[in-house]
């Protein structure tokens, strides 16, 4: 994944171009006179956006700029979608989750004392609280406020702070680390005057740790990356060069991320955080074999497991050699966190692939990892799933017990960490530019409120059916005319582009680059419409028994299978270390498996070269609950030609064998197939077998 010598040219050529035509006041204008028009490699980053928190110097410049939390507010499906979080196991979890109990609670006391206490309160606490600040939910505001309050009060006296826990001899700061996120989010939402001063309190604490002493512990000594952007973070807001001295600790203590042809564990979760944290500590070394390390670590796994669609990797809990198939699964945490270091690598690296594999993961495999009423999730999710249940299926998975089932709380990770997969996508919509500019980076419904220019105020307004549909509106809203740019990225599947401003078409060659540039005096009520035009694609997984996959515009499609849900007490089927409040009421909270009530062992017949000879797109109506990730809902389907495989069935382990090699030979009929949205299937089969 690493920039070829060409990109880099080219990338190279742009920014002169782009220096050069701005010295000469502007680009060239289009057929509108009124609006200048440009495509963009890579957006320049040698100035900084003069309104938001940038990276201070030695830190590299940023290519775009993470608004503020409260800056986005989100519309359509993605707002329905936090909205069943909050309804659904997110707002509720408190009252089933023993690891949220505010009664004897490590993060309640000083000391750090506790029966109950470590990773899940901040993994709740990270996406609860910023969902509450998007949706504006004075409820969740306030429950959010208790515990960041308590944290802020019991910080102890040499700086350290939350549960006091210990291994190996070694305090364990790993459950500091996401708390911190919870404080940073907390802090752009209110400028607590309380945050800064902790979290530089409690560096200094951990500079004062013995190298010999830190970041030690397995879970620890994996995530260093997140502490380092923590004290980035605060460092831009303080400038305190000592954090600096910290940082350089955190990345000589954190584990090596920087090995050719190895990681330092194949534990899928830690895979999808940590693989950035060579990229991180690249903002302060300026070393490109850091920012190399990154690209290389994403292509490494998906080289060796991640011959499959969704985004992803098939890794189970941990990746195991010979377990390649496309019926590995992956935990909904590691969902969560290869959306997160997407979106962060997006900003830090200009490179518009981040949003490709953002979407691809969050479109695609996150979505299906929940009951359409957000009320429970699985542990584990493959792009070839047809049974969902609560037995055992090891070996065939890394897991041993009903890892598989729809279950409101079966884990003590993925059921508090899912809640930061949506709302962090939200907040990461849009981006601020060098250019005082605004990047349209992940389309969806919504609005942005802004600086732009010289310091106006402004909203965008966007609304759209993507990624089920092509077309996407903004709408520009402002007191008095305002001159910036807009960047609207141009995803690497779509072709003849089209935008048109105020009714009248651009001109753009969206061929020689990633983002069309749009810079005009902004009057209030313009309007944009950017056409995405969606094509269908076979993708060939030639290293996964030549299977293949089928795309059209952002979204890969699945066979439909006929789902039978069937209700199960969530207490007898949850795992052991679950550990339910004493009050919670299973009844008001079950759990559900899914079997299989069609055939799913099916081979396609299809024109890889020209599918659309092969494949009819078939539109439906928008849902009316306005939630189209579930095949009753789904807006589009697609009707394709196959064949039975007989032979391939659910094996030994009770999943379902293995792909058999393609082209497969069948002497079954030809039968018509109806794909769905791969994101809304929860049973799938995603990557087909070929038959002749």
């Amino acid at each position: 994944m690493m920039l070829s010598k060409t990109r880099f040219i080219r990338i190279q050529k742009q920014i002169f171009l782009n220096a050069a035509l701005m010295a000469l006041g502007g680009f060239a204008a289009t057929a509108q006179s009124t609006v200048k028009a440009t495509m963009v490699l890579k957006v320049d980053n040698q100035q900084s956006n003069a309104f938001y928190v940038n990276n201070r110097a030695p830190l590299q410049k940023q290519y775009f700029t993470k608004l503020p939390v409260g800056s986005i507010h989100a519309g359509g499906w993605l707002k329905k979608a936090l909205e069943l979080q909050r309804d659904g196991l997110t707002g509720n979890l408190g009252e089933i989750s023993i690891w949220l109990s505010k009664t004897n609670n490590a993060w309640l006391n000083k000391e750090g004392k506790g029966e109950y206490g470590w990773e899940e309160l901040p993994y709740w606490l990270k996406g609860y609280a910023n969902i509450g600040y998007m949706l504006n939910d004075k409820k969740m505001i306030g429950e959010a406020k208790f515990w960041i309050d308590a944290v802020l009060n019991n910080q102890r006296d040499n700086g350290d702070f939350g549960p006091a826990v210990e291994r190996k001899g070694n305090r364990d700061l790993w459950t500091n680390m996401p708390m911190l996120w919870c404080l940073q989010s907390y802090y752009e939402y209110s400028k607590d005057p309380r945050v800064l001063p902790f979290m530089t309190r409690y560096f200094k604490y951990e500079l004062s740790v013995p190298d010999n002493k830190f970041l030690k512990d397995y879970w620890e000594n994996s995530r260093g990356g997140d502490n380092l952007l923590s004290v980035y973070w605060l460092y831009n807001r303080t400038g305190d060069k000592w954090l600096l001295d910290l940082a350089n600790k955190i990345d000589k203590n954190t584990a090596d991320w920087r090995q050719a042809n190895n990681l330092p564990n194949w534990h899928n979760v830690n895979i999808a955080e940590c693989f950035r944290e060579p990229a991180t500590f690249y903002l302060q070394s300026h070393d490109q074999k850091d920012l190399n390390a990154t690209y290389n670590d994403f292509k490494l796994v998906r080289a060796m497991y991640g011959q499959v669609p969704g985004g992803m990797f098939g890794s189970d809990e941990n990746a195991r050699k010979g377990y390649v198939d496309p019926r590995q699964a992956v935990e909904t945490c590691g969902m969560v966190e290869q959306m997160t270091s997407d979106e962060m690598l997006l900003g830090d690296t200009g490179d518009p692939f981040w949003a490709e594999n953002c979407e691809d993961v969050a479109f695609n495999t996150f979505s299906a990892a929940f009951m359409p009423d957000y009320k429970s999730l699985r542990y584990l999710t493959a792009p070839n799933m047809v049974v969902s249940d609560s037995k055992n299926h090891h070996p065939g998975i890394a897991n041993e017990g009903p890892f598989l089932m729809m279950n409101p709380f079966s884990s003590r990770c993925c059921q508090h960490n899912h809640a930061a997969g949506w709302v962090y996508f939200a907040e990461n919509t849009w981006m601020a530019t060098p250019d005082n500019g605004l990047a349209a980076q992940l389309y969806t419904e919504g609005e942005v409120k802004a600086k732009v220019g010289t310091g106006t105020q402004v909203s965008l307004t966007e609304t759209t059916h993507y990624p089920f549909e092509s077309q996407v509106n903004f709408t520009v809203n402002t007191a008095k005319t305002v001159s910036f740019p807009i960047y609207l990225r141009v995803p690497a599947w779509c072709k003849n582009v089209s935008v048109k401003v105020n009714g009248q078409a651009v001109a753009v060659n969206t061929s020689s680059g990633d983002y069309i540039r749009l810079v005009k005096a902004w009057k209030n009520g313009d309007k944009i419409v950017l056409q995405l035009p969606m094509q269908l694609k076979v993708r060939e997984w030639n290293e996964n028994k030549n299977s293949v996959s089928v795309n059209y515009g952002p979204l890969t499609y699945s066979l439909k299978i006929d789902e039978n849900y069937t209700r199960e007490d969530s207490k007898a089927t949850a795992i052991g270390d679950s550990k339910w409040q004493p009050g919670a009421d299973p009844q008001k909270w079950p759990s559900f498996e899914i079997h299989p009530n069609s055939a799913w062992n099916y081979g396609l017949l299809i024109d890889k070269a020209h599918p659309e000879n092969s494949i009819e797109v078939m539109r439906r109506s928008w849902p009316t609950d306005n939630n189209p990730f579930t095949n009753n809902n789904a807006p589009i389907e697609l009707k394709v030609k196959g064949k039975l495989i007989p032979g391939w069935t659910i094996d030994q382990y009770g999943l379902c064998a293995v792909l058999p090699q393609s082209p497969v030979k069948s002497e079954q009929p030809v039968s018509e197939l109806t794909l769905v949205p791969m994101g809304g299937a929860r049973l799938r089969i995603s990557a087909f077998p070929v038959t002749e």
